[in-house]
């Protein structure tokens, strides 16, 4: 059964972009996680533009960077530590430019917990209904199916004398 309780778990937070070893500038951004795209989380980047960036990745991705680098391509994250704080690094590829993004282990491990407690992982496709969706798309195959079987022509085999 689709469960269409929709509910979205938000947290603002200061991240920061890092321009170089020695300087980075303050980002204010929104981790945002809705239950009605639950294999994806959002992060807004309020960059002091009229319009802020967004990006969307798998939450498994940013599950696992908490614990271990992971990721390719578009997106990689890895946790690491800076001044001895637990820090969360973002790497984010895009036509645009590259983006290395730092972030507070603790809160983001925070607002993922609450994810996670709001979807527990491996039941986010019962989110998207697309059991029943499946058992309904089969449902009418097997109707289409039976219709293929039948032999749209008769027999070509003449009776007695027939032409």
């Amino acid at each position: 059964m689709q469960n269409t309780d929709n509910t979205t778990v938000e947290r603002e937070l200061e991240l920061k972009l890092v321009l170089s070893p020695e300087r980075a500038i303050p980002v204010p951004a929104r981790l945002a996680y809705r239950t009605d795209d639950p294999y994806a989380v959002h992060i807004t980047f309020h960059v002091g533009t009229e319009h802020p960036v967004n990006w969307t990745f798998a939450r498994e991705l940013l599950v696992e960077g908490v614990f271990r680098a992971c990721g390719h391509g578009d997106v990689r994250i890895w946790p690491t530590k800076v001044d001895g704080r637990g820090v969360i690094l973002m790497a984010l590829s895009s036509p645009d430019g590259d983006a290395l993004l730092e972030a507070p282990s603790a809160q983001v491990s925070a607002w993922l917990e609450r994810t996670l407690r709001t979807v527990p992982p491996g039941t986010e496709s019962e989110r998207l209904g697309m059991d029943e969706g499946l058992a309904e798309l089969l449902a009418t195959t097997v109707v289409t199916d039976e219709l293929w079987l039948r032999d749209p022509w008769p027999s070509d085999e003449s009776q007695d004398g027939e032409l």
